[in-house]
């Protein structure tokens, strides 16, 4: 994962293009923020599907997604126009990430949406909101005709997605979160659950607690791919090993490695000889 903030585009097509010819790294991500969430907070912070289009173009290999979309930033039925461009572009690679957006409680995000003109409805609108996005965007990447849509939050005429996604019958659908409403949008809509950092231990708990939804609207568990970020120290590998290992043992198999800026020369080969070989052993394709 490589936030496109407080980097120049170059600097992340260089990591991505090298990640893209290392068979030990299966996925990249983008994050879907409009200002820097560190650092100075006037600095660069390139949209996320944008730049996503343009890495998809020049790359072959890795599946790639942003984790997770801000579900309050593009109405759903736009969004699923923009992300089925981008699964053509990069030929049928694309995971869809998906979320509420930021937390209320954090000032550094919440004040992308005043700055952009954006409302911040209240955590149970937003939840709401996903729900409905995660049944029109699956409803417009597969159904063949026109419908309509009318929800508590959104409303549709003559919905249609043309052209579909190459994947069929659409592309993976990774709802990120913790929160139990979140968990509960996810026990319904998932395939990848992504879990936003935080310790192992509340991981493994929230995991726990999908389990649990699942089992409530007899969903099997099993079904939904467990994915969590971890940050990557660059002085302490060991130590990144480490808490992947813990995560594998606790049931996530999707591992996303948060790399920090400014990225190393050969960082991405660097990650895969010193991070992910070693641990190889434990390492399964979800």
């Amino acid at each position: 994962m490589t936030a496109p903030a407080q980097v120049a585009y170059d600097d992340v097509l260089r990591v991505w293009r090298e990640a893209d010819g290392i068979p030990q790294i299966e996925h990249a991500w983008l994050f879907d923020h409009l200002m820097p969430l560190g650092g100075d907070p006037n600095g660069p912070t390139f949209e996320g599907w944008t730049l996503l289009s343009a890495l998809a173009a020049r790359t072959e290999r890795l599946r790639l997604g942003v984790l997770v979309t801000s579900n309050r930033f593009r109405p759903p039925a736009l969004l699923a126009k923009i992300a089925a461009t981008v699964d053509v572009v990069s030929g049928g690679r694309l995971e869809f990430g998906i979320g509420v957006g930021s937390r209320p409680d954090a000032p550094r995000a919440r004040r992308e949406y005043a700055a952009h003109g954006l409302p911040f409805h209240d955590s149970t609108h937003a939840v709401e909101s996903l729900a409905e996005a995660c049944t029109i965007i699956r409803r417009l990447w597969t159904e063949t005709a026109p419908f309509d849509f009318h929800g508590d939050h959104h409303h549709l005429t003559g919905a249609f997605c043309s052209p579909k996604p190459l994947q069929r019958p659409c592309p993976p659908i990774l709802i990120g979160g913790q929160a139990t409403p979140t968990l509960r949008v996810a026990a319904e809509h998932a395939d990848r659950w992504n879990m936003p950092g935080g310790s192992i231990d509340k991981a493994i708990e929230r995991s726990t607690a999908l389990d649990r939804l699942c089992n409530e609207i007899g969903r099997n568990p099993a079904e939904i791919t467990r994915s969590i970020v971890l940050p990557v120290s660059y002085d302490r590998p060991e130590d990144t090993r480490n808490t992947i290992r813990a995560a594998l043992d606790g049931g996530f198999s999707h591992i996303v490695l948060g790399l920090h800026a400014p990225y190393p020369t050969a960082v991405a080969r660097w990650a895969a000889d010193t991070i992910i070989v070693p641990l190889s052993d434990k390492i399964t394709t979800p």
